[in-house]
């Protein structure tokens, strides 16, 4: 990381297992001088560092606590390492899983149908002895890498779910190869043994987190899918001909050949011809869209029946696609604050189950009922395995990457796992007017001169100011004035002013465009036009107002066509029980049509930039959760004041880059998408967690048998083992009931 600034960097963290991982990995992280920020992803294996501290440094540091750590350089190249990791892993649990049952079957079959499973004297020692060498076998090659996870832990003074496996299996090998070799030292009620339970439990725990791998591998199918749409070479168009080469290799400026079925290599301008193209990874909509000379494509797209020559634009991690895959992995490696809880008690979770274990023990050895060094043993290695937090450390993660990963199928990006959670509370949406709940495409659709003007005159002069202005309604009056050949004049001296309009000077005189509060400011009298004004912003047109050199020469009307699902969109958010505000720079006039038109509870119109900023804190202030929605410039600092700002993707980068929530399809049913999954994912955290604290909570007192009294009986340890292998399968198959997600839209239109 560069020592001068802020940046961050990505860790593959392999050997990561339990929550109780994540917490000293974080610690270290944290302890190292310069980090700013970070955060580790148990479902994904990775952690996300940002601040000034050197590579090295916190390498060193996540080393220095017993875990192998790499830099990731390439996204694609750690995705396709870990994949072949998982896979590679899979294929273990599987030869791991087979030979621990393999052997621990057959043993819990001849236990179940009354076969002795005590050792005396003589012939018994030596068979059991054979069993215990084993079941030796099977810990060493099933179970090594737990006792491999126990020996780190213990050389670093800390204490993972390795730990618990290796010690509570480990303590039923050591006491049943006690019991073969000494057998008279112990009384003949106690001489039972429990090489099937190590065994059997190694087994289970192998076979749960078989499933958990083939679980998990599911919930990055979004993430799979992004990558694979990543075109692998491109037709570069050179003087001396056409020939493929690695997407790589390709530069700004290169000039490549799509031809019909491919897809786009890197965001690229169509130089010559024409073709529909498949944009639906990128805004959800599977609508093709018409592309001719002059558009942008983006990479990943799919062109269809066309062949089209285009320039490179964008290419690497600087392409749409790139950075959408980027959004979706920093927002699956972030945190939610509901995670903190879950965090705080796994960190303390692994060395306080083993302190109960062991309390545990010492209780039943001293007043438990005979034989009590084997009731000890049971509820010692019973209380360890059951109260592994491998559940509890998945239950906050394992949402998160689904829930971020459904986001970006239905076309919205999120910044931060935060915000969803955010979403899922919020209690109202303030919404901007143009590009939000209108089309963002106006047109002039009335034009008004005064005495001593033409129209011809209004439209030329507001065109000349508006061509250094890249508002939606100054590209609607530059458009009317292209269309009618006229020709432009240069401006000098351009000046936007802030929610109020522009001015400039042409041929020496200045020419002011804009609304009633840019006229009044610079005594300019519009009285002769005001009831044309008024009937037209009735109608839902946003009227600009025209002076030269302080005279008022006329106006120009301009219509924003409210969506057509915007009014649907809108009652949905009802619906969900949240209030609707629109702020809006334009008049009132026309405020209160769209108001009226799409079911806006509360509007503000010739709202300034900063005063939208400052409406949305008096919400705050009132206890009101707000949510922020808009496409502009002007709409930056409001979307960074608002618990959760949402911006429409066909707006200003700027208020992509402030956003935490980016809706890709210029639809407000989006909005309304977000909401309904970010409450979708919170409501699947709290049930992964429930469940999760819920097992822990029962579970260990039952391990530490307290209900013996009431029932005579203690908890197999297999049981335990199973349960627990069970309880992580459980809590990524939840979370990937996310992938089912639908939203109910309703009315599309």
């Amino acid at each position: 990381m560069s020592a001068l600034t802020d940046t961050f960097i990505t860790l593959s963290l392999p050997g990561i297992s339990c929550a109780g991982c994540v917490g000293k990995i974080e610690k270290a992280l944290n302890s190292v001088p310069g980090v700013t920020s970070c955060s580790v992803n148990l479902a994904e294996k990775t952690s996300r560092v940002s601040g000034t501290a050197e590579p090295e440094a916190v390498l060193a540091a996540i080393q220095g606590i017993g875990f192998d750590v790499s830099l990731v350089e390439s996204e694609a190249e750690n995705r396709r390492k870990q994949e072949l990791r998982d896979q590679q892993e899979l294929t273990r649990r599987k030869k791991y899983t087979a030979l621990a049952l393999g052997v621990s079957v057959p043993l819990m079959a001849w236990g179940m149908v009354g076969g002795d499973m005590t050792v005396t004297p003589g012939i018994s020692q030596m068979y059991w002895g054979l069993v215990g060498l084993v079941t030796l076998a099977v810990l060493v090659v099933s179970g090594g890498h737990f006792f491999r996870g126990l020996w780190s832990s213990l050389k670093k003074r800390s204490a993972t779910m390795d730990t618990l496996v290796a010690l509570g299996t480990g303590a039923a090998w050591l006491f049943s190869m006690t019991v073969v070799l000494f057998p008279e030292a112990l009384p003949a009620a106690a001489r039972h043994v429990y090489f099937e339970a190590s065994a059997m439990i190694i087994g289970l725990i192998n076979f749960g987190q078989m499933l958990e791998l083939r679980a998990k591998g599911k919930t990055g199918d979004t993430i799979k899918r992004l990558f694979h749409l990543q075109a692998p070479m491109a037709r570069l168009v050179t003087a001396e001909g056409e020939r493929d080469v690695p997407v790589e290799a390709v530069k700004v400026g290169d000039k490549i050949r799509i031809r019909a079925g491919d897809s786009v290599p890197v965001d690229a301008i169509v130089l010559e011809g024409e073709s529909l193209i498949d944009e639906s990874m990128l805004t959800g909509e599977p609508v093709q869209v018409a592309k001719a000379t002059g558009d942008s494509i983006s990479a990943g797209t799919l062109n269809g029946n066309g062949s089209v020559l285009a320039q490179a634009e964008k290419v690497g991690s600087d392409t749409a696609l790139a950075r959408i895959i980027a959004l979706v992995k920093q927002a699956q490696n972030s945190k939610m604050p509901i995670a903190q809880l879950a965090d705080k008690v796994a960190s303390i979770f692994v060395p306080a189950v083993i302190a109960i274990a062991f309390m545990a023990a010492v209780v039943w050895l001293a007043v438990g009922p005979a034989p009590a060094i084997t009731h000890a043993l049971v509820v010692m290695v019973t209380v360890l395995i059951i109260a592994c937090p491998c559940a509890l450390g998945l239950a906050t993660p394992m949402s998160v990457m689904v829930g971020v990963g459904k986001a970006a199928e239905l076309g919205m990006l999120v910044r931060k796992g935060e915000a969803l959670q955010t979403a899922s509370g919020l209690t109202t949406v303030v919404l901007d007017k143009t590009g939000t709940i209108t089309q963002g495409r106006p047109t002039v659709t009335a034009i008004e001169a005064c005495q001593g003007f033409t129209e011809e005159q209004v439209l030329t002069l507001a065109a000349a100011v508006e061509a250094g202005s890249s508002h939606p309604l100054a590209e609607s009056v530059v458009a009317a004035a292209q269309q009618k050949n006229y020709n432009l004049s240069a401006v000098t001296d351009f000046v936007s002013e802030t929610g109020m309009g522009i001015s400039g000077y042409i041929d020496g005189q200045k020419i002011l465009l804009g609304n009633e509060r840019l006229m009044s400011a610079n005594q300019v009298a519009f009285d002769q036009m005001k009831t044309v004004a008024a009937e037209l912003a009735a109608i839902g047109q946003t009227v600009m107002y025209l002076a030269v050199a302080n005279q008022f020469a006329g106006l120009l009307a301009v219509s924003d066509p409210i969506r057509e699902d915007s009014a649907a969109a809108i009652k949905r958010l009802h619906k969900l029980g949240l209030k609707v505000v629109m702020l809006t720079g334009d008049n009132p006039q026309t405020a209160r049509a769209v108001a009226e038109q799409t079911g806006i509870d509360v509007y503000r119109a010739q709202v300034l930039p900063e005063d939208k900023e400052g409406y949305i804190r008096e919400l705050q202030d009132q206890g009101e959760i707000v949510g922020m929605t808009g496409d502009g410039i002007n709409d930056a600092p409001a979307l960074a004041r608002a618990n959760v700002g949402l911006a429409i993707g066909a707006g200003a980068d700027v208020a992509i880059e402030t956003a935490d929530i980016t809706l890709m399809r210029s639809s407000l049913h989006s909005l309304a998408d977000a909401i309904e999954l970010s409450r979708a994912t919170l409501k699947n955290i709290r049930q992964n967690l429930f469940g999760a604290f819920l097992y822990n909570s029962l579970g260990i007192p039952v391990a530490a048998g307290v209900l013996y009294p009431l029932t005579g009986m203690l908890l197999n340890p297999v049981i335990a083992g199973a349960a627990m292998a069970m309880s992580s399968v459980t809590v990524v198959s939840n979370a990937n009931r996310l992938r089912l997600f639908k939203p109910q839209r309703g009315q599309r239109a």
